[in-house]
């Protein structure tokens, strides 16, 4: 009897091992397939967009050095827009207290590097990729713009915009090597996994709220907000 109990046992580890592995590698390819023709690395092939949209990160790692996705998002931001592939910028990330503020790091960067403060709009309420790339559509008004991250992060934010209805393409900043982005990586496994089951469930962004107008849209109603910043900060 405790024979049949332990192969039993056995039986249901090794299945349920399979199904998380099947789970895993069918969300991992089937955005690795579906995003891969609308990701860019070359600046010349890029279709142009009215707005780039960079994806946020911290500034610093852990140990208080620099963070090398977040230098490299800015630098391919700041090409983008330097080649005018792009007439403006928004960053959309995590405030989650007065001193962690990646929508103000990216702000600040984006300056140093010489672009005008009055084509970068900031988004407070990016908390997730999904929140980001949704809020550019309905904030925003963007139905078409460029992402701005990693190749594995964009990705997902092109699976995650296509499934939704925008017409968004990635440009690719430059990747960490695999030795210093091990644990990235590993999360992304993860979060390819979420980012199907958001789509399955129609999942929202945490937060919506009134339209933010781009550039010229502006002079077009006068109930636009005033200011290139989100109204409530979150």
């Amino acid at each position: 009897m405790n024979k049949l109990w332990s192969r039993k046992i056995l039986i249901s580890t090794i299945s349920v091992l399979v199904l998380i592995v099947g789970v895993i590698t069918f969300s991992y390819f089937t955005i690795e397939f579906k995003a891969a023709p609308f990701i860019y690395k070359d600046v010349d092939a890029l279709p142009k967009q009215e707005v780039g949209l960079i994806l946020g990160t911290s500034k610093k790692l852990a140990n208080g050095s620099s963070n090398p996705y977040f230098t490299n998002r800015i630098e391919a931001a700041t090409k983008l827009f330097q080649e005018k592939k792009v007439k403006y910028l928004i960053v959309s990330g995590d405030n989650r207290t007065h001193y962690y503020n990646e929508p103000r790091d990216m702000y600040q960067a984006l300056v140093k590097n010489g672009i005008p403060e009055d084509v970068i709009y900031m988004d407070y309420a990016g908390f997730r990729t999904l929140d980001s790339v949704i809020r550019c559509k309905e904030i925003f008004g963007q139905d078409s713009f460029i992402v701005i991250s990693q190749p594995f992060h964009n990705k997902r934010a092109i699976y995650l915009s296509r499934q939704s209805g925008i017409q968004a393409y990635g440009y690719n900043a430059k990747d960490v090597s695999a030795q210093r982005g091990v644990k990235v990586q590993v999360r992304e496994v993860f979060a390819r996994v979420k980012a199907l089951l958001d789509v399955y469930f129609e999942v929202e962004p945490k937060f919506l709220g009134d339209r933010i107008y781009i550039g010229e849209q502006r002079e077009q109603d006068k109930s636009a907000i005033p200011t290139n910043e989100i109204a409530v900060k979150f």
